[in-house]
């Protein structure tokens, strides 16, 4: 989506993943960028394979893309899929005056310390040509939030009138082109560096990054000027791309998440 074209828009009343389906469209030589939207997912999914609940009312879409960058930039995307739709969060609806939007990396959309949104980026190579195809898929609860275990959630329904989700979604669209724009394919990633952290904590902030070989105690520190997540181990600043990272709030709250 390295053009101006506007995305088409399939919707269906319901499908097993939106991620999914754009995928496959995409590989089968659907014109893109395309935009399909599910008013109820059933086999929607996280990062990591975890299982995404999706329920009536919430946003369940996702936007194929075929993007010119780099394909080591693809990591980049989730970012900037954090930063266009808290933008469109805020410019369809008004938010209480305690509801701290935020974003939490790789792709968590928080109320304080409550999930209201997650992000699932998945890319690969074209066959054809350079670039690469990538799908930005969008989970956010408008209207509701499910049951979940070990972990804070909630929806933005709790705080103000949330938009339809079509026109959250019109909304949506005009802010990844505004930032795809502006990313350049990957040459200005600083301009979405930026924007990222002006839109998640604020730098100290404590958090548990939970690994393969254990938990560590670390604080915020910005991200790297790839996109990784610094944070400060033990007096070492380090670059962390891997591994589920929880805000110490979190943990106090409600234990690992």
């Amino acid at each position: 989506m390295d053009g101006r074209s506007p995305p088409r828009i399939l919707h269906v009343s319901e499908t097993g993943s939106t991620n999914a389906d754009a995928m496959r469209l995409g590989l089968a030589g659907e014109g893109l960028p395309l935009w399909v939207v599910a008013d109820l997912q059933t086999g929607g999914r996280g990062r990591a394979g975890r299982k995404w609940v999706s329920q009536k009312g919430n946003l369940h879409a996702s936007l194929a893309i075929c993007s010119k960058a780099p394909m080591e930039k693809a990591g980049q995307l989730s970012l900037l899929a954090g930063i266009s739709i808290v933008d469109a969060i805020r410019t369809t609806m008004e938010l209480a005056p305690d509801a701290e939007l935020r974003l939490k990396w790789p792709n968590d959309i928080l109320i304080g310390f409550a999930k209201a949104g997650g992000i699932l980026v998945e890319s690969t190579t074209l066959r054809e040509g350079s670039g690469f195809l990538a799908v930005l898929g969008f989970g956010l609860n408008l209207v509701a939030f499910p049951d979940a275990v070990g972990r804070e959630v909630t929806a933005l329904a709790r705080y103000g009138t949330p938009p339809e989700p079509r026109a959250l979604l019109t909304v949506l669209s005009e802010r990844i082109i505004y930032w795809l724009d502006r990313w350049n394919a990957g040459a200005n990633f600083g301009a979405l560096r930026q924007a990222w952290m002006d839109r998640a904590g604020p730098i100290g902030e404590p958090l548990v990054i939970n690994t393969t070989t254990g938990a560590l105690s670390a604080t915020y520190r910005g991200l790297a000027e790839n996109g990784a997540l610094l944070a400060d181990v033990d007096g070492s600043i380090r670059e962390i791309n891997y591994g589920d990272v929880a805000l110490v709030g979190e943990v106090a709250r409600d234990g690992d998440s």
